[in-house]
């Protein structure tokens, strides 16, 4: 029995004494209670509502025209991309030296001279439901990355050593790339329209152009932080303020400014369009803490409409980051075609104990940090 319905049965006994006892004077009532008004909920401002509500179907009108025009019908059936090129590096001298300062708890000091640089050639085959394979080579080694399904390797050449630990693909992972860049897109969409995460909001009219702006506030940057949950790291698009300026004629986004105080982001995108509203390249200003400076991506088309070449570049005033790839798209590709094991006589590892190895590898061929005093000894390989 609940608490109340104890308390009350004394007071339901008397009142049936009372009734049953006519010659009893029954007692005066107790003065009625003014009952206290509820408060009444604010009602929302028809204004702001409908402003919402026209920021919201803006967005999507933008989403569907960039999936229409970026991507689209021309990706129908195509399930694997082969993409093949190269990746630079630049870390400038003081970088480096921070580098080892830091790596050396101070007993390394202004060693570095030059800059730090590496090249990476890769070769790729990304199938649209996560198989892939890619191998890598350059300045650091030799390596080669794959799965298929649930099963594949990280390998080093210059080793000999492999590990069979890699990520599981995504669940219910797409076929076909029409429907991997519009699921893209319908995660954009659960995250900016359909949650209340954001405080959608209309900005300035300018001649053909209009403007919406979504806001989830953030945390204060905190410069002591150094590390976050991947979840963080990856998910941090999910809040801050995002301020999209578009064309009014095609939906298709002219300039767009996000900001995420808490990680430190804020970055400004121009977009320049080709024939077809095909997106020919991108502008990049970049003011993030850390990687301050201007960076740009390309794009070319085949005769087939679809992506064959993508290049660009971000600075900064420690380095410098490019790439320069080209792409060709398949059909009904098998993911057999990418199918193969680790080479006989390879060292097998685990997961942490080779990432550890290549990273020691990378920091000594890259950084040139032994010849700069940094010594460090390799961990020892083992089986497991």
């Amino acid at each position: 029995m609940r608490p109340m319905s104890v308390l009350t049965l004394p007071f339901a006994a008397a009142l049936l004494v009372a009734q049953g006892a006519p010659s009893a004077k029954p007692a005066p009532p107790a003065p009625a209670k003014k009952a206290t008004p509820a408060k009444e909920a604010p009602k929302p401002d028809p204004k702001a509502v409908a402003e919402a509500q026209g920021a919201r179907k803006t967005l999507e009108e933008v989403l569907l025209a960039v999936d229409a025009a970026w991507f689209g019908e021309k990706y129908k059936g195509v399930n694997a991309v082969d993409m093949q090129g190269s990746l630079n590096f630049t870390l400038t001298a003081a970088a480096v030296n921070t580098q080892v300062e830091a790596a050396t708890q101070g007993a390394v000091k202004g060693a570095a001279t030059k800059n730090g640089n590496a090249s990476i050639k890769l070769k790729s085959t990304y199938f649209a439901n996560a198989d892939f394979k890619t191998d890598l080579s350059g300045d650091f080694g030799t390596l080669t990355w794959t799965r298929v399904g649930n099963r594949g390797y990280l390998w080093s050449k210059e080793r000999n050593a492999y590990t069979t630990r890699v990520d599981l693909p995504p669940v219910d992972a797409p076929l076909t790339f029409m429907t991997w860049f519009r699921e893209t897109l319908l995660d954009i969409k659960a995250v900016y329209i359909t949650a209340n995460t954001f405080k959608p909001a209309l900005g300035k009219d300018e001649g053909g152009r209009g403007t919406v702006i979504f806001e989830a506030p953030t945390a204060k940057y905190d410069p002591k932080k150094r590390e976050q949950s991947m979840a963080d790291t990856l998910g941090f698009w999910r809040r801050g303020r995002l301020e999209l300026t578009y064309d009014k004629g095609t939906k298709l986004p002219a300039v767009m400014v996000y900001t995420n105080e808490a990680n430190g982001i804020r970055t400004r995108f121009d977009f320049s369009y080709g024939e077809g509203n095909r997106l020919a390249s991108v502008s990049i200003a970049n003011q993030s803490r850390g990687f301050e400076g201007p960076g740009f991506v390309r794009l070319g088309y085949g005769g087939d409409g679809l992506i064959n070449a993508f290049a660009g570049e971000l600075n900064r005033k420690d380095g410098k980051t490019s790439w320069d790839l080209s792409l060709a798209w398949a059909k009904d590709k098998k993911s057999a075609a990418i199918a193969s094991i680790p080479p006989p006589g390879a060292t097998k590892m685990g997961g942490d104990e080779l990432e550890t190895v290549l990273l020691v590898g990378l920091a000594g061929q890259v950084m040139d940090l032994q010849r700069n005093g940094w010594n460090i000894m390799a961990p020892k390989l083992a089986s497991k």
